[in-house]
């Protein structure tokens, strides 16, 4: 890595790329910094707390800015939503699926469906947002057409926060270095380390004054921290290669020799993908307990308490849906039977395993091995923080989604340089 980065300052290309990447990075920093009119921010921030995992989880992705409450408090979180969505209807109507296997122009239409629900959504949880600041009493403006006013004027910004996050990722994925989307969530969790440092020290400083739990406390984080990271690391870079034998082949009047090649089974296949579906269904009753009120005791008072993340149920329902949308998302991107048939189309062949059925057999058993051991670890790493902070009473500010994405962001970004790299060292045959 540190070898790459070296080479970055010997390409002048690369670094107009990453210059324009990091102007992208400080124009989102700074719409990150502007407050949205009529809203006190303080109320909004004791509104997060309160309603638990869910906001929490929303003020991650927005790197703090949901909690106070900036024109880009919503972040990306509409456009992923959307982007599942669209995902989900490939499977389900042969009209989308259609549309992902028509290549770049499919992608294209996809693209733009996926825009126009991000809108959609965007004004949705614009909504949301909204009645939730209304609920906590942050609103300068409630009542008449001042608050009509506000209420419109409070919606339409935080839409057009997210319509200006998405146009700008896109410009990062046009002209900058690697996936613009990928790179603006990364930026906004990273901006949260320094509040995960002034957590991390004010345990050090009550372990200090005679509390030494929280020297433990400290200890705990620090060496599980340092403990995912590798894991982190290493799960994105563990894969079962297949070893495929191609035959020889006559093409006109020339034979080709036999060729070896493989077929690479990540252990990560799914990535976050499955964290954010099980966040986003999680999300909605969580959301909906979060406006309401009811008077301890109620039965919807108690149906409501287990979308808690300090609730033992919430850990279980959301280990057991990070394990399902796993092994969903990994039926959608891998077809056992596609991969044989395409494997018999180019006269290719896994040694000692015959064509066809067998094949697909033999395929499906390594995908569903690889796919158990990547959801446990992913599921682990996932719900720990949610444990730790449960046993302890201390909040891990940087938890094990938010390292799945600044890992996985930070290695594919660093595969795009090396590869930009490569291509402009590699000499042409004209050369």
């Amino acid at each position: 890595m540190f070898k790459t980065i070296s080479k970055i300052f010997g390409s002048k290309e690369i670094q107009n790329k990453l210059l324009f990447t990091m102007f992208i990075l400080l124009v989102y920093r700074f719409g990150s910094a502007i407050p949205v009119p009529f809203i006190d921010a303080k109320f909004v921030e004791m509104a997060v707390r309160r309603t638990g995992s869910f906001l929490g989880y929303l003020d991650v992705l927005s790197g703090g800015g949901l909690s106070r409450a900036t024109l880009f408090a919503m972040s990306i979180s509409p456009y992923i939503n959307a982007s599942i969505i669209i995902q989900l209807l490939g499977v389900v109507l042969p009209r989308f699926e259609k549309l992902q296997k028509e290549g770049e122009h499919g992608r294209k239409k996809l693209l733009k469906m996926t825009r126009y629900l991000t809108i959609v959504l965007a004004i949705v949880q614009g909504v949301f947002y909204y009645v939730l600041i209304y609920s906590s009493g942050g609103l300068q403006y409630k009542e008449g057409i001042d608050g009509i006013f506000a209420a419109i004027v409070i919606v339409v910004t935080l839409t057009t926060g997210t319509a200006l996050i998405v146009w700008l990722g896109e410009r990062v994925s046009e002209r900058g270095l690697g996936n613009g989307i990928s790179i603006i969530l990364f930026a906004g969790i990273i901006s949260r380390a320094p509040s995960a440092y002034g957590s991390l020290r004010g345990m050090i400083q009550r372990g200090a004054a005679g509390q030494y739990k929280y020297l433990t406390y400290a200890f705990l984080v620090v060496f599980t921290f340092f403990f995912m990271l590798v894991l982190v690391v290493l799960m994105h870079l563990a894969e079962r290669r297949i070893p495929i034998q191609y035959a020889k082949r006559v093409v006109g009047r020339r034979m080709y020799a036999g060729q070896s090649a493989h077929i690479p089974i990540k252990l990560s296949m799914s990535g976050v993908m499955p964290i954010i579906f099980a966040n986003s269904l999680l999300m909605v009753p969580a959301m909906i307990g979060g406006f309401l009120r009811f008077e301890p005791g109620d039965f919807w008072y108690g149906f409501f308490a287990i979308f808690k993340s300090t609730a033992w149920q919430y850990a279980v329902m959301y280990f057991i849906l990070i394990l399902l949308f796993n092994f969903f998302y990994v039926s959608m991107q891998y077809n056992p039977i596609e991969i044989a048939n395409n494997l018999i189309k180019s006269n290719g062949s896994i040694p000692g395993i015959r064509p066809g059925k067998p094949t697909s057999t033999f395929v499906s058993k390594i995908l569903y091995r690889m796919a158990t051991v990547g959801a446990l670890t992913i599921a682990f790493i996932a719900i720990f923080p949610i444990v730790f902070t449960n046993l302890t009473g201390e909040n891990m500010a940087l938890g094990g989604t938010s390292l799945l994405i600044v890992v996985g962001v930070a290695l594919e970004t660093v595969r795009v340089i090396q590869s930009q790299i490569t291509m402009q060292k590699h000499k042409g045959f004209l050369e």
